[in-house]
């Protein structure tokens, strides 16, 4: 046998140990496409102010790439074994964090020294996984519910200490996340109201209890009522979207980023993607993200194994779920909340935990059949 007829051999027994043939690089391709596209955006937010920011969001993006494509190629299976330890260190986690020092008269971050650690967004994590794992394992069984309570106790501990932070945002994304999660796993609509309607009490106290909830729900019902003190954020932000046109105002001309918009490198920075690149531009970046779920929805559609569907499926809702909610925050369509645009608002843990969930999808299109 010739040396190449060697290498060819080995090189086939490589890539079917990869499980190549599958591997979804039109996916692949959008996120790398976004990750460029959010740095050159940052870049735009702080390159006058703090332009140290666009450096240690390189760095993490680089390394959420690693991880990336490390997730996509590990064993699953093996992992999904230890879920239940895993979402026990994230509820106790969440719980230390109560007792963290304040930042900004909230305890959401557990210092590391090298960063500090947005805890919540480890719970989003959870949730993907758990669910994932509980719907493959139960799946003649969605609709006992008795088998229900399990995931349904182990996500509200998540959300009770998530929103004790205080934070209500990232407990509604989880929320809805997981309901739809269920929904399309095969859970009964009827059994999905009982939650429903346990978190409605829940969320006002929870609004009455922090009196700047309730000013952030009067900003997201009169936005241009007392709009330099209350709503100035979200009157600025309303005001960088519409100034953009349907073309915008070019990269880097936007006016509004230069101290006029606070907070625009991290919840607040679509609408400077609204204001530098128009209509257009926002547009694109909706249907880049429409295209993620697509392609989650196609892999989940075609995977060869019922946990692999599930968690591309809700690795995929966590994602564009997340984003849809912050476009519609800074476009005054919800009150506002602190979630993040995936892959663009400044910050390591959310970067993080955006590749890893982009990690499980590239990971269960290596696992598809070939219908």
């Amino acid at each position: 046998m010739s040396y190449a007829s060697k290498l060819r051999k080995k090189t086939s027994y490589y890539h079917k140990g990869l499980n190549m043939r599958f591997f979804d690089y039109g996916f692949f391709s959008a996120v790398i496409a976004l990750s460029l596209f959010s740095l050159i955006t940052l870049y735009s937010v702080t390159s006058v102010t703090s332009p140290k920011y666009v450096q240690k969001q390189i760095i993490w993006h680089l390394a959420g790439f690693s991880v990336m494509i490390f997730v996509s190629f590990s064993d699953l299976k093996k992992i999904r074994e230890y879920v239940s330890f895993f979402n026990l260190g994230v509820l106790f986690i969440l719980l230390i964090t109560l007792f963290m020092p304040p930042i900004q008269n909230v305890r959401r971050w557990v210092p590391l020294g090298f960063m500090n650690l947005q805890t919540s967004e480890l719970a989003k994590l959870a949730c993907v996984f758990f669910l994932a794992d509980f719907s493959d394992r139960n799946y003649s069984g969605l609709s006992n519910m008795k088998i229900l309570l399990k995931p349904a106790l182990i996500i509200s501990g998540m959300l009770l200490l998530i929103a004790l932070q205080p934070d209500l945002g990232t407990p509604a994304l989880i929320f809805a996340v997981a309901l739809f999660s269920l929904y399309t796993a095969g859970v009964k609509p009827l059994y999905l109201l009982a939650p429903i309607i346990a978190a409605i009490p829940l969320a006002i106290i929870e609004i009455y209890r922090h009196p700047y909830r309730l000013v952030r729900l009067k900003t997201f019902l009169s936005p241009w009522e007392n709009a330099k003190n209350e709503t100035y954020q979200l009157a600025q932000s309303l005001i960088a979207i519409g100034s953009g046109g349907w073309f915008g105002v070019g990269p880097g001309a936007s006016s509004i980023k230069l101290k006029y918009l606070p907070e625009a490198h991290t919840d607040f920075i679509f609408p400077i993607i609204a204001e530098e690149f128009g209509f257009m531009g926002s547009l694109i970046l909706l249907t880049a993200f429409i295209y993620l779920l697509k392609r989650s929805l196609k892999i989940a559609a075609t995977s060869s194994d019922y946990f692999y569907s599930c968690l591309a499926l809700f690795s995929g809702f966590m994602i564009v779920f997340q984003a849809l909610f912050n476009i519609s925050m800074t476009a005054g369509m919800i009150p506002t909340k602190g979630l993040p645009l995936p892959f663009f608002s400044y910050g390591g843990t959310s970067i993080m935990i955006t590749m890893i969930l982009c990690g499980f999808i590239l990971n269960a299109s290596r696992n598809r059949s070939q219908s």
